[in-house]
């Protein structure tokens, strides 16, 4: 944008500097070279006057004598010719046998206009011819010519460009820099608000001037830092709550966990106990869901605002977490094949344990519901910028209405009376996926089953 202004307001200057300085110039010559013109004929007309005495004293010594002195003080050419065109007075080496000056004597003795004297410019060298014809309009008795050199002209004509041209870049450096002050004042609050709102997106608390730019922008810098505030200090409140809800909640199930068990030897409806100490295992694990949950929608804040981010190699997680969930896999009926070996680490921008977590819920599901007989794999593939988790079954899958609900918050396979689970862990695994970048997908296997990919960024070994 500060380009783009600049652009404009230099533009702008420039033209108008240029509108200025363009008439300027042209007057200058135009001025120089009606004085240049104004001076020459005042020149020829005396030499007229003194033309017309020789012809009517049949002596043109004088003339001569002072045609002489001219050419000598002003290195210019004077030429006089009778009617018939024989030349009375020829200095500075205009001659009448001159095919220029031959031409305008003709004209002049027919009483035509002479040519118009075309504006000096300070690269103009052609020398310029003046005539007049000798006596009246109808009785021409000769023709002066005088070939005036234009150089002299043309260097005031240069000399009066070049102070012009001269205050034009000084006046132009000024609107320049104007230009360039009114962007910054103008832009600078812009660049600031862009990095406060990075900022509050970030988590981090912004600090944006208010008190430099136009009035407006003065107010949207003090929305934004007063909009900082209260994005960082609810990001504060999460996290606080989260540290309470942990604290306040365990210790009760806690305590309810050691009355049950000491109960459990005096209860003589077992069933009802074993119901009981049921349903409290079932609230732990959705506890531990909920905490699970809360603390990986608070990850992007804590990344923004803390240094947490030390990738990890995705292979070697994959081979740890899938050794040992083997055992599970066996008593559930199920076959969880080893890892392919690796040579080189798969780096990935999360931390292990957030990766064994999210590996360990998609394991867990695989395993427990994929059902008896299934084989589950556990494999990856690279691109330059990704790496992909995939963990593959060939279990009874879930209906394509299902796969887009399948990472809601509770949802469970087979609806809410389904006998196990929280329905938090794809949610979970979802969100700590999202916090580090990635993206979680799910898709159908043919003929039948689910495939879970896990796309994070990768780093550079």
């Amino acid at each position: 944008m500060r380009t783009r202004l600049l652009a404009v307001l230099v533009t702008l200057a420039l033209a108008v500097v240029a509108a200025f300085a363009v008439p300027l110039l042209s007057a200058t010559a135009d001025q120089r070279t009606q004085e240049l013109v104004i001076s020459r004929s005042s020149d020829v007309d005396r030499f007229v006057v003194l033309a017309q005495q020789a012809v009517d004293s049949g002596d043109p010594a004088a003339l001569a004598a002072d045609a002489q002195r001219y050419s000598s003080l002003y290195s210019e050419s004077v030429l006089v010719v009778d009617a018939q065109g024989t030349p009375l007075v020829q200095t500075g080496g205009l001659t009448a046998a001159d095919p220029s000056a031959r031409t305008l004597s003709d004209a002049t003795l027919r009483n035509q206009p002479g040519p118009q004297v075309a504006t000096i410019t300070p690269w103009s060298d052609t020398p310029v011819l003046f005539s007049r014809p000798v006596g009246t309009g109808t009785r021409v008795s000769g023709v002066v010519l005088l070939r005036a050199s234009v150089a002299a002209a043309a260097s005031d004509v240069a000399a009066e460009w070049g102070a012009i041209a001269a205050g034009a870049l000084v006046v132009a450096a000024l609107f320049v820099l104007l230009a360039v002050l009114l962007a910054r004042w103008m832009v600078r609050p812009l660049v600031e608000l862009e990095t406060g709102v990075l900022a509050v997106a970030g988590g981090r608390r912004a600090q944006v001037p208010e008190r430099s730019g136009p009035r407006e922008l003065r107010s949207l810098a003090a929305s934004v830092n007063r909009m900082s505030d209260a994005v960082v200090e609810s990001a504060n409140q999460q996290e606080r709550l989260v540290a309470d809800t942990s604290h306040q909640l365990r210790n009760p199930m806690a305590a309810l966990r050691l009355r049950l068990d000491s109960l459990g030897t005096e209860v003589e409806n077992r069933p009802a106990y074993e119901a009981a100490v049921a349903e409290v295992e079932r609230l732990e694990r959705i506890l531990d869901g909920l905490l699970a949950l809360a603390t990986a929608e608070s990850t992007s804040t804590r990344l923004a605002a803390r240094a947490d981010n030390e990738p990890a190699d995705l292979a070697a997680v994959v081979a740890e977490r899938v050794d040992a969930w083997r055992l599970s896999a066996e008593d559930a009926g199920a076959t969880l094949l080893p890892c392919a070996g690796h040579t080189e680490p798969l780096l990935v921008r999360t931390p292990e344990g957030e990766l064994a977590q999210i590996l360990d819920v998609l394991l867990d599901n695989a395993v427990h519901h994929a059902g008896r007989g299934a084989t589950i794999t556990a494999s990856w593939e690279s691109t330059p910028s990704t790496v992909t988790l995939v963990v593959t079954d060939d279990g009874p899958g879930l209906r394509p209405e299902d796969l887009t609900r399948a990472t809601e918050r509770f949802w469970r396979a087979g609806g809410d009376g389904a006998p196990r689970g929280t329905g938090l862990g794809l949610a979970i695994a979802r969100e700590q996926t999202r916090a580090r970048g990635g993206i979680l997908d799910l898709r159908a296997v043919e003929p039948h089953g689910l495939q879970v990919r896990i796309t994070l960024p990768a780093v550079a070994p």
